[in-house]
């Protein structure tokens, strides 16, 4: 049982630490967002952190009870997850640090097509894995939305 936490927190610890220096790396150009003409529907910039770390926690939880199941989908659907988490952790970068909207939604669609997968890898090897992914699923087609928005109009 003891192994099995430790996998889980591994990964939340490395979902939370690709974040984290996204942050790091994006933090002197992420107040871009508030000098944008955004949708009335996009959120103020305080939700963005909180809702990222819950998906990052949740993200780490589905990759770690993959692991905990030996079997040819545990290898290929930890691969995505660190496929997908180094596509996630380049988005900021091209969004604020760069300024490139529509570069930056292209991005997110192929991120979305990465974690669809990754989450169908997930689900045949533990569907439990894969229903932790809904929300970032949802969160990333919200994201897809607002991006094309604002590169449209901006």
């Amino acid at each position: 049982m003891k192994r099995q936490v430790r996998s889980v927190i591994a990964f939340v610890l490395l979902s939370l630490a690709a974040g984290a220096v996204a942050g790091l790396i994006t933090k002197d150009s992420t107040d871009i967002y508030e000098t944008l003409i955004k949708p009335p529907f996009a959120p103020p910039a305080v939700v963005f952190p909180v809702v990222w770390t819950i998906l990052y926690i949740l993200m780490g939880v589905g990759a770690g009870i993959v692991w905990q199941f030996p079997s040819p989908r545990r290898e290929t659907g930890i691969c995505l997850f660190a496929l997908q988490l180094a596509v996630n952790f380049v988005w900021p970068i091209i969004f604020f640090t760069e300024g490139w909207y529509f570069s930056a939604f292209l991005w997110l669609l192929m991120l979305l097509g990465l974690v669809i997968y990754m989450t169908c890898n997930f689900y045949k090897a533990k569907p439990a894995a894969a229903y932790l992914q809904a929300t970032y699923i949802v969160w990333l087609v919200f994201a897809g939305v607002l991006n094309l928005w604002i590169a449209l109009v901006n």
